[in-house]
């Protein structure tokens, strides 16, 4: 019975690091504090459960795993947070003031200027923006947009803090 818990614990610790989707920082740290507990969790349990050796040999190789990913979380967190906080944005003209922005929404062509594109869209975890799209920030958020009409195609609300 205590290999199956177990086994779930440790699924449990697994699922969340492979599917972060980085909606914004609060919910990343909240992961991350969430998958330590967890191994924490994991570590007390296997320190109680004094079975088979190969078992617990088992379970301490997961556990060295799991503490691996979840130094591979706080390490990409920190990274996202010092990439995103570094550049202040600075609007296309004089008394511009920041409006949410929903798919459909049409841009004028100085907001989505070279100034703002964003070229290395690898390092945001971004998809690779399709012919005549750009990925471009907008205030805190980021937005796909199609250069020709100036149409939005998608939204990620607060990238940036």
């Amino acid at each position: 019975m205590r290999k199956f818990i177990l086994i779930a614990a440790l699924a449990a610790v697994a699922m969340p690091s492979t599917a972060i989707a980085r909606p914004h920082d609060r919910h990343d740290r909240r992961e991350v504090r969430h998958d330590r507990h967890e191994v924490r969790q994991d570590r007390r349990e296997i320190r109680r459960d004094r079975g088979d050796r190969h078992e617990v040999r088992q379970d301490r190789r997961e556990l060295r795993r799991d503490r691996r990913e979840l130094r591979q979380d706080r390490r990409e967190v920190r990274r996202d947070r010092y990439h995103h906080r570094r550049m202040a944005y600075v609007a296309p003209y004089r008394g511009w003031t920041y409006r949410p922005v929903t798919v459909g929404y049409r841009l004028r062509p100085s907001f989505y200027g070279q100034r703002y594109y964003i070229g290395d869209y690898g390092a945001y975890n971004l998809r690779a923006p399709g012919r005549w799209q750009r990925w471009i920030r907008y205030g805190n958020d980021l937005l796909l947009v199609n250069v020709r009409n100036g149409r939005v195609l998608q939204v990620i609300h607060y990238r940036y803090w």
